[in-house]
């Protein structure tokens, strides 16, 4: 990653990975390592190289060089690399690529007439069949005569559109304008991806380009990605700098007979004029490249699959194209997910005030159902026993959008299942329902999920065995499919179980934050619930804290919640100064603090640990209703300066402590242990199964209305509905509709 030191470096290179497996794609990092040009490095390679920055025997790759460091690698001087783009483009179409993603572009620099100073890159454009997305070329160089140049060379050149209309700028990399208007406009990746395969396309009113492989050019593309806008520095602003740092690089004789002698001093003067705003847009602009290259290629893989017909009925791009095996092996990968979404319901979306997101599974119930004169009330280890087996939809996700639905509360249910029988029986379990399935996704290549539940004879769970390794792969769906419903339904509420792989989980909390939607957590099981807090070392940020959390409702049993707090612990995020902040805040008083947590819920409780864990966590998650079975349920919350319960007498013994009133945040810590709505006698329990699930859904639903009841109204009637389920051999009781009227 050229212009980051190690260990930036690497950890961009793996990240950058991870944004083309997410947006569709196989990435393949290309280097020379130990001598070997090496196209798809292994995560250890890419450690390796990457340490290996600006070490004596590392060297920058061209053409020119491949031949010299390989040569030497046979005679055992092993030396490494990074390669140019003109380098990365040889091996690159080596190995069948056509679509290569970078940062900058070399370019003519300035003052060539006269020193020929010309990057290879350019040359490479004009011999190698392959697309480059990157940000241009550097302001600082020649960009008139850089594209008179690749005009010269054959080099078809196009600028996305991103948004714009009419005619664009090429860009100047740190600027998404240059003051040159691009040779054409490119609207979408799809277009992009046609032009690389083999149809003419109108790109504007006066621009023909002509696609370059299916006439067999051996010329490549330069297709321009602009920085993104938000990172992008004013042309103005960028002209100045750009004076000033050429200027003191004459004066102070860092110039040489190439313009490559001065670029280093340039690029770093440039970096002190702009006070590092040129290391941001880097980064913007690399990340921005990878994935708009990814979702190029994804496009170009499909028009390879499933060629369209011109109007004259011919195919632009041979559907009998024999492709070499390295790519028809990618391809064939990056295809199979859209061949799944192709199964994709696209009827007419259901409008949505929650959007649910979580697990669809088929349940199986095996009830121990031991023999009258037996006295055994639980089954027995290693061997068969007497059982009732009941079969119906489940999954955690399902299981709440029932609820939300039964309520009669509006709500969008996403999951996906396998291409297989199970799969059909849930999607239209899930339709019988009343629910639509329109963004159920059905993967070919993966196992719908099943959950399998033994229970004793009093319906209490003993083990159970649930298979959702399908929840841990959809990155791709997420981004491509779901994501943009979400946009679309911006729901007031987004609610997603910790079936999702900690990545995913991690999307979803984003994409719901960024919508400015509610999220609401569902652990779902000791083990998972640690999920949340282990989404916060994949890229070493932290799940956020007030006023900028992620979470805003959380409702784990005591068992989740104390695995939840050990993985927020073991993640370090009880060190972090954001997080003393809002602890401090809060106005917790250092001495009798047990005695008070007991006054306000019971010693059994606090020796355990629960209510002081429910205090540490939030700053992250503001409201926690841990599940205590028949114990009731803990209410744990942080109060929002002004809320009138500080100031009830009715709710003075509840409120723990009290923030000083002109904080902007906090008005204080808020806690109640409520008591179930019912005990209910073993004999009347049918499962346990839903339970919770159940009390999420209504939860969530009576907080969605535009005028909610107190949350207090809305545990006790979520308690209600709980109870229900508990007497139902339903994951979700029907009856709870009679509850609708409450909310």
């Amino acid at each position: 990653m050229p212009g980051f030191p190690y260990p930036q470096n690497t950890a961009l290179a793996s990240h950058l990975e991870s944004l083309v497996r997410v947006n569709g794609g196989i990435p393949a990092t290309i280097g020379v390592l130990n001598g070997v040009a090496r196209v798809g490095l292994s995560p250890e390679e890419i450690i390796e190289l990457t340490k290996l920055a600006g070490k004596p025997d590392t060297r920058k790759v061209s053409r020119r060089d491949l031949g010299y460091i390989c040569g030497l690698g046979i005679t055992g001087r092993k030396l490494n690399g990074g390669t140019t783009v003109a380098g990365t483009m040889v091996l690159a179409h080596l190995a069948g690529i056509k679509v290569f993603a970078t940062g900058g572009l070399g370019g003519v620099h300035r003052g060539a007439e006269n020193s020929m100073d010309i990057s290879a890159d350019l040359t490479e454009l004009g011999r190698t069949p392959v697309a480059i997305i990157s940000s241009g070329c550097k302001s600082f160089l020649d960009i008139p005569r850089t594209l008179e140049y690749l005009e010269t060379q054959g080099v078809g050149v196009g600028t996305f559109a991103d948004g714009r209309e009419g005619k664009v700028d090429f860009p100047a990399f740190w600027t998404r304008d240059s003051g040159i208007a691009s040779p054409a406009v490119i609207e979408d990746e799809r277009t992009a991806a046609a032009i690389i395969a083999s149809a003419i396309l109108k790109l504007d009113s006066s621009v023909l380009l002509a696609a370059q492989f299916s006439l067999s050019l051996s010329s490549g593309l330069l297709l321009a990605n602009p920085v993104p806008s938000r990172h992008s520095i004013p042309k103005t602003q960028m002209d100045v700098i750009m004076a000033r740092a050429i200027l003191d690089a004459e004066e102070s004789g860092s110039t040489g007979t190439t313009g490559s002698d001065n670029t280093p001093f340039i690029l770093a003067r440039i970096r002190e004029l702009t006070g590092g705003q040129t290391i941001l847009a880097n980064r913007a602009l690399i990340e921005a490249n990878v994935v708009r290259g990814t979702r190029v290629a994804y496009e170009l893989s499909e028009l390879e699959k499933n060629p369209v017909e011109l109007a004259d009925g011919t195919q632009p791009y041979p559907a009998n194209r024999v492709v070499p095996a390295t790519e028809e092996v990618a391809a064939n990968q990056i295809t199979e997910t859209q061949a799944a979404l192709s199964k994709f319901d696209r009827g007419k979306e259901p409008e949505a005030d929650i959007f649910v997101a979580g697990s669809l599974a088929i349940d199986l119930s095996c009830d121990f159902n031991p023999n009258k004169e037996a006295s055994a009330t639980s089954p027995q280890p290693q061997t068969s026993n007497p059982a009732r087996i009941s079969q119906k939809i489940g999954g955690v996700g399902q299981n709440i959008a029932t609820a939300i639905h039964y309520v009669n509360t509006r709500v969008q249910f996403c999951s996906a299942v396998g291409n297989d029988s199970a799969g059909s029986m849930a999607r239209e379990m899930l339709t019988a329902k009343g629910l639509s399935a329109s963004a159920i996704v059905q993967k070919p290549s993966a196992r719908t999920a099943q959950y399998v539940a033994v229970n004793d004879a009093q319906k209490d769970l003993v083990i159970a065995m649930a298979d959702m390794s399908i929840m841990e792969d959809c990155n791709l769906e997420i981004e491509r499919v779901w994501k943009p419903r979400l946009d679309r339904c911006k729901p007031k509420w987004l609610v997603v179980d910790a079936n999702w792989d900690p990545y995913s989980l991690q999307q979803w909390i984003k994409n719901g934050k960024d919508i400015g939607a509610r999220v609401a957590f569902e652990p779902v099981s000791v083990a998972k619930s640690k999920r949340l807090f282990a989404s916060t070392a994949i890229d070493n940020s932290r799940l956020g804290v007030l006023p900028d959390h992620g979470v805003s409702l959380a409702t784990p049993n005591s068992l989740e919640l104390a695995s939840m707090h050990e993985a927020a612990r073991e993640a370090g995020v009880f060190e972090g100064d954001n997080w003393w902040q809002i602890i401090d805040a809060m106005g917790l008083s250092s001495s009798g603090s047990r005695d008070k947590l007991v006054a306000i819920t019971n010693s059994n409780l606090v020796d355990q640990g629960t209510p002081q864990q429910s205090i540490q966590l939030l700053p992250f998650i503001p409201t926690i209703l841990t599940k205590l079975g028949d114990k009731g349920v803990l209410m744990t919350q942080l109060l929002q300066p002004g809320d009138d319960r500080l100031r009830s007498p009715a709710h003075s013994r509840h409120v723990l402590s009290r923030a000083d009133p002109d904080h902007s945040t906090i008005g204080g810590v808020y806690m109640s242990l409520l008591p179930p709505a019912e005990t209910v006698p073993a004999t009347d329990v049918v499962s346990v199964n839903g339970v919770g699930d159940t009390f999420l859904g209504i939860i969530v639903a009576g907080l969605a209305k535009d005028r909610p009841r107190t949350l207090i109204d809305l545990i006790q009637i979520a308690q209600q509905g709980s109870v229900m389920t508990l007497k139902s051999k339903e994951a979700v009781s029907p009856q709870i509709r009679i509850l609708r009227d409450l909310l």
